[in-house]
């Protein structure tokens, strides 16, 4: 007779496994723990066989029943059902490793070395957008199966929450991991390919605010005369003194710093720049190299001193083997009335623009600041760049003394 789904479910564990028959080669095996499993039983060139088609309540008796009539057709086909599920199997799992998802995986585990270990940089938020974005939309897709279309919804997601500028690093990844599949094998075309002509458009780029030469005096003053911790002032001071990023002030170590030959050495981890564009005729990556000035020794020393003399160069108030916040100095610049007005990033404009304004040699500035450029080294001119930075410091000096 037939099962019924009532029987499945009632069906319960005894001292001995057993099976209870539905019909036409179909049976449910019940083990001394109470597993129920389904089991269809068939003749292969006169040999009994057997396959397993899983267990309940996963799969269900109507279930069951379908699987039973699928290899019974294939059966009478001459064709063995378990062959035929093994080959099932093996695809499913070459399929699964063609996923968008897998191929974006390794496309990330690949590019990893390559970038600056960032808390903000690049692999940090390529890996944020996959998992919230566009895997989520593509990931189960077969890359070499995915329509143009559906890498544009994909894209829509990130848009409709205005997020633009996530939005336009999300389609260079996306080019990226699809080309990526095109040199594995797993397809022929990018859908990925000149989204940029319907995307949203983006608002214009708001530079960071920056001051220029006559608005400094002020600026000296109101921050030597604000009442704030003194490694916040600090790190401003230091900011302005060598023109180095945010990032790289709050990453530096006190061994970074050599006052015999006063020098900054920043390793080229920390500058994103530098990885991608500056390289010796051997391959290798320099360091960022800063001549400090006299005043920019001085701060650094007593920064190290007042924070406690750890590893950091200014360490963390909370913990001491951490940086300080991101948000120290524009919080800082903010509370003294500046905001709008400047930002940790747009010191480094400020000074760009008043070299420049004072006569200095355009390469040098670039080169203090790490405007990397193609056509030469950015550790070159290290005196000639030792001698403006000490000029800019007792310029600075001297708008605090008139």
């Amino acid at each position: 007779m037939p099962l019924t789904d009532t029987a499945v479910r009632q069906a319960k564990a005894q001292d001995k496994a057993y099976s209870i028959t539905d019909g036409q080669g179909l049976s449910l095996h019940i083990d001394r723990s109470g597993t129920k499993s389904w089991h269809f039983r068939f003749r292969w060139h006169g040999t009994p066989s057997r396959i397993s088609f899983g267990t309940y309540p996963e799969i269900s008796l109507r279930d069951a029943r379908a699987r039973r009539d699928e290899a019974r057709s294939m059966v009478a086909k001459d064709l063995d059902p378990r062959i035929e599920r093994r080959q099932a199997k093996a695809e499913a799992a070459v399929q699964h490793k063609n996923t968008f998802a897998a191929v974006a995986n390794r496309w990330h585990e690949f590019k990893l070395p390559r970038w600056a270990a960032a808390r903000k940089g690049s692999a940090v938020q390529s890996r944020f957008y996959l998992d919230k974005d566009l895997i989520p939309e593509l990931g189960k897709l077969p890359i070499g199966q995915i329509k143009r279309s559906e890498v544009l919804a994909a894209m829509r997601r990130v848009e409709s929450r205005g997020a633009l500028n996530s939005a336009r690093k999300c389609r260079s990844w996306l080019n990226e991991i699809f080309r990526f599949g095109i040199a594995e094998g797993l397809l022929e075309v990018n859908p990925a390919a000149d989204l940029d002509i319907v995307a949203v458009p983006e608002p214009p780029e708001q530079h960071n605010p920056y001051l220029r030469r006559h608005e400094l005096k002020e600026f000296l003053v109101a921050l030597r005369d604000f009442k704030c911790a003194e490694y916040a002032r600090s790190a401003v001071k230091l900011l302005l003194l060598t023109g180095v990023r945010t990032i790289e002030l709050r990453s530096a170590t006190f061994d970074q710093f050599d006052f015999v030959e006063e020098l900054w050495t920043i390793p080229p981890g920390i500058v994103k720049q530098l990885q991608k564009r500056v390289r010796t005729k051997s391959g290798e990556i320099p360091p960022y190299l800063v001549p400090l000035s006299r005043q920019a020794m001085e701060e650094a020393k007593r920064v190290h001193q007042l924070t406690g003399r750890y590893r950091m160069l200014i360490a963390g108030r909370n913990d001491p083997r951490k940086p300080i916040s991101d948000g120290t100095v524009n919080s800082l610049l903010k509370r003294m009335g500046y905001q709008g007005r400047l930002t940790g990033h747009g010191i480094r404009a400020t000074i760009s623009t008043a070299l420049n304004e004072m006569g200095y040699n355009e390469r040098w500035i670039d080169a203090q600041l790490s405007h990397i450029g193609d056509a030469y080294n950015h550790a070159e001119f290290v005196e000639q760049r030792r001698g403006m930075m000490q000029d800019w410091a007792d310029y600075l000096d001297g708008l605090l003394v008139d």
